[in-house]
């Protein structure tokens, strides 16, 4: 008889939480008083969003990734709702570009200045006009460019097209029906060709989102659902909410049957609610409850017994909502495959969260870091409104892999030319044994000549020197101050890495020069 051990081989099982120290948190933050079921913050590797308790009106404040410590209480804010906010989410292929919807009934997009705000900003990029009551949710699809889906309390799931001039947009190109009450929650799959919802009369949905058919009910008895996420290609659903003696559940489903759940497990007795999040790259389930200080983790298989426990992350801190980076803005040399933005009410605090897998090597541990979702869109508003499905445009974590950005991009022209380069970039290291001399120089001539023209053209603050007015105020003085300091040390990361570029095309050169002698 064979010995088998009793234990699932996985690289994840000792993946530990791991709080940010307190200079390294955002302070003195006014986070919202209000009751909504919603994360209240919003993150992406430039910039932390988070809605804010403020008079006459809703607002939220949008702070730089870097601008840790002490948040100024006077610091501007994005304040152009007449009701308070109830969601904002980052676009997921425009780092300066927000959503935010309110209980005025109306869905704003904002275009967040390259080097953040430095006075209040009220005029958006767009508003949405099109929901007769408050909007609670507001989602981006995950594939197709500048196309959003908001739900309110008039329980209608609106589909809007942001790529149309008008600034006031008045009517969505689809307008869902199908629920009698409020929608709790919206998840995409990976594709964008299928939305899930769950809704205050407990039932979860599986609706096609360009048609609006309705695919699949979830009328189950034993379980009252409250949030519904996909679970990346598995073609599973995951939801939690209460079972029928009010405990605390999470159950899956087969995306394709919503008869029987494929599981169901009680967590507690508790009563706030459970938000979900999954990480597709990893397999790793997170579970974080409203009001609590931990955090489940698990990790997801396709088959049975789908989910295994791995541990939870334990504080005394409880948890109002959790803001999510993007695979893209991790820490890869320090192992962290998850980072949350945690929200502590009670001390008015931000305070990041990282899930790190422990290794002895500091080097990129490419088994733990697949390719993932870029920041590249895979097509057009109109291609997907035609019926075009397509998956996300994958990019890998590995330094180096793409030519890093300039400091936020400056503007959106220098933000497409980095973009053409790290795709050509890409290109050039799926084949680095043919690489051509010609095209190394080119690399070559292109970065000294980047290094040349920001050396005759400075900036400050992203403005022309003799252009900037002089600070009228100690708090002016301040944002000013700290806002230049963050530029500098950005403006020196991007040169180092600049060198290394430099060094590694030389490197390349003189090996394709001695490849061709010794032929």
């Amino acid at each position: 008889m064979t010995w088998r051990p009793q234990y699932r081989s996985s690289k994840f099982r000792h993946v530990f939480g791991k709080a940010a120290t307190k200079e390294n948190c955002y302070d003195g933050v006014p986070i919202t008083r209000s009751v909504h079921d919603n994360n209240f913050c919003a993150v992406n590797p430039c910039f932390v969003a988070v809605i804010t308790e403020c008079a006459g009106g809703g607002a939220f404040l949008v702070l730089s990734i870097h601008h840790t410590g002490k948040v100024d209480p006077h610091h501007p804010r994005v304040s152009g709702h007449r009701g308070n906010v109830l969601d904002i989410k980052w676009n997921p292929f425009n780092d300066y570009c927000i959503a935010s919807c309110s209980e005025d009934s109306t869905v704003k997009i904002w275009d967040i200045p390259p080097h953040g705000i430095l006075k209040n900003l009220t005029v958006p990029w767009k508003e949405l006009q099109g929901h007769s009551r408050r909007v609670g949710l507001v989602e981006w699809h995950p594939t197709a460019n500048n196309v959003l889906f908001s739900t309110g309390y008039d329980y209608q799931v609106m589909i809007w097209n942001l790529e149309c001039p008008e600034a006031v947009i008045k009517n969505p190109v689809r307008t869902i029906s199908h629920h009698p009450d409020v929608v709790l929650s919206l998840s995409f799959n990976t594709d964008g060709s299928r939305l899930a919802t769950s809704c205050k009369d407990k039932k979860i949905r599986v609706i096609d989102p360009r048609t609006g058919n309705l695919l699949q009910e979830a009328n189950c008895k034993n379980h009252k659902a409250s949030k519904v996420l996909f679970l990346g290609n598995l073609k599973m659903l995951l939801s939690t909410g209460n079972s029928r003696w009010n405990h605390r559940q999470i159950a899956l489903w087969d995306q394709d049957d919503l008869d029987v759940p494929l599981l169901q497990e009680d967590l507690d007795g508790s009563s706030g609610v459970l938000f979900p999040f999954y990480d597709p790259d990893t397999h790793m389930l997170y579970i974080a409850g409203k009001g609590d200080g931990n955090i489940r983790y698990y990790e997801i298989s396709s088959e049975k017994p789908y989910m295994h426990f791995l541990t939870e992350y334990r504080s005394h801190l409880p948890q109002k909502g959790l803001g999510l980076m993007p695979k893209r803005g991790l820490d890869v040399c320090s192992c962290e495959v998850f980072r949350f933005y945690k929200l502590v009410t009670i001390k008015a605090l931000i305070e990041p969260l990282s899930m790190i897998v422990p290794r002895r090597s500091e080097s990129y541990q490419e088994d733990i870091y697949p390719m993932t979702a870029g920041i590249e869109p895979a097509m057009t508003a109109e291609e997907w409104l035609s019926g075009i499905d397509k998956g996300p445009v994958l990019q890998s974590l590995k330094p180096g892999s793409q030519v890093p950005d300039s400091y936020s991009d400056q503007s959106s022209v220098l933000g497409s030319k980095s973009l053409g380069s790290s795709v050509d970039t890409r290109r050039s290291q799926s084949r680095p044994g043919q690489l051509q001399l010609s095209y190394i120089q080119e690399q070559l001539a292109n970065t000294e000549g980047s290094k040349d023209e920001r050396s005759k053209n400075p900036v400050s603050n992203g403005q022309d020197p003799m252009l900037c007015s002089p600070p009228k105020t100690e708090n002016e003085l301040r944002l000013k101050y700290h806002k230049q300091q963050e530029e500098i040390r950005r403006l020196r990361e991007i040169l180092n890495q600049k060198d290394v570029r430099i060094k590694q095309l030389e490197l390349e050169i003189n090996n394709v020069r001695n490849s061709q002698i010794s032929h």
